[in-house]
């Protein structure tokens, strides 16, 4: 047996794992790194979070991407380019962290990497007869295992659209596995630069757990601060939008896109709703006028409507319901109040600390969760269910060299 191979199935068969765990979402903010300890998998996994960090991404690298990001047309060659080169400075932010941290990186069974998304096009999105769904994450896991020296398992979206789903998201298995309660129906609310959510009835019955898309989280309103109010990336405490009135006109025309009417499970990104989506709105609704301030008090109301419409419909036969928040939206109070005051079954909305996972670290942990159940899993708790769930954590596997 190949040592490489050999070293893999030793892991496997642990009770106990360290799992890396690794998150760049669209907001480009930086990689989010969890280090964790899990024992156990399916539905027994426990997990201890030890450590937790997230890598600020300079301007370059936000340059850089968002030459290739959400669009149809880009330099090839620089796609080309940048998926090694995102892989090997993902590989040396975790080796850098693990010297910080003071771990040695053979005490790491693997990394479990995300990478980066630079486009999602499912096929209800791109409608072409001739394909089906697509994604794109950059970051190769090869060059990112060779620069930690720890072995990486990454894709896992490729393997989510092979088995029959869009990509997205892949929290409902993690979320599934970890959060599930008998106590409470409970959502799981994430709200990075696109918002989704996934429903967990205390009956744990995993042909009703889903997980959907719901539309934009912060990805309008921090491409509007980027572009207006430069050199700031967001609004930091919703100062900008707390200072502006919304406009109703503008807000109708915002929520009157044709994914709101779709049906959950589905899937969307910022290839969908971005500044031109924004400059659409405005000019069916005649609000090209409205002032910077204004402009993102509306904009932060309408992701918190279309938050709070997605859990109502969740909800709408339901008594005792929990949301728990996770994302970068959660550092938002404005958008938070939007949402409790428009869900109707709602006065609070919590988050994942009470669950005993960091907020801003839930994503990286989903992904160390699906690694360890590529190790070590055995039962496939959605292998029935249509939304492409099936064998999603087995994902590529990359060796150190």
């Amino acid at each position: 047996m190949h040592p490489h191979v050999e070293k893999l199935f030793l892991s496997a068969q642990k009770e106990k794992k360290l799992i890396i765990g690794l998150m760049s979402g669209t907001s480009l903010d930086g990689l989010d790194i969890a280090l964790c300890e899990i024992t156990g998998q399916g539905m027994n996994t426990h997990i201890e979070l030890l450590a937790f960090t997230t890598v600020d991404y300079d301007d370059e690298y936000k340059a850089r991407i968002k030459r290739v990001f959400a669009k149809r047309h880009c330099d090839l060659e620089e796609v080309t380019l940048l998926h090694p080169w995102i892989g090997t400075l993902h590989g040396n932010m975790v080796a850098d962290c693990l010297k910080q941290w003071g771990i040695e990186k053979q005490d790491i069974d693997v990394i479990a990497s995300h990478g980066q998304t630079i486009y999602h096009c499912p096929k209800r999105q791109h409608q072409r007869d001739c394909y089906g769904n697509g994604t794109l994450q950059i970051g190769d896991s090869d060059h990112l295992a060779v620069a930690a020296g720890i072995t990486t398992i990454g894709d896992f979206r490729q393997k989510h659209i092979a088995a029959g789903g869009e990509g997205a998201p892949l929290a409902v298995y993690g979320d599934y596995l970890y959060f599930t309660s008998s106590d409470e129906h409970r959502i799981l609310l994430n709200m990075g630069g696109i918002a989704n959510l996934t429903y967990l009835p205390k009956s744990a019955d995993a042909s009703d757990v889903f997980s959907s898309d719901i539309g934009p989280g912060n990805t309008i309103m921090d491409a509007y601060i980027q572009t207006h109010f430069a050199p700031l990336h967001y609004d930091q405490d919703a100062k900008i939008a707390s200072a502006g009135k919304v406009n109703q006109a503008l807000l109708e025309a915002l929520c009157d896109a044709p994914f709101f009417k779709l049906d959950f499970p589905k899937t969307t990104g910022p290839e969908v709703f971005n500044l031109a989506y924004l400059a659409n709105a405005q000019q069916l609704s005649g609000t090209e006028h409205l002032n910077h301030y204004d402009v993102m008090a509306t904009l932060t109301l309408f992701s918190a409507t279309m938050i709070a419409r997605a859990i109502n419909q969740c909800t709408a036969k339901l008594s005792h319901i929990a949301v728990y928040a996770s994302g970068g939206g959660i550092h938002n109070p404005l958008l938070m109040q939007h949402i409790v005051a428009n869900c109707s079954q709602l006065d609070e909305i919590k988050d994942t600390r009470l669950l005993g996972i960091n907020p801003d670290a839930k994503e990286a942990v989903l992904f160390a969760i699906l690694a360890n159940e590529c190790l070590s899993g055995g039962e496939q708790h959605f292998a029935n269910k249509a939304q492409g769930i099936a064998n999603i954590t087995m994902g590529k596997v990359s060796f150190a060299d």
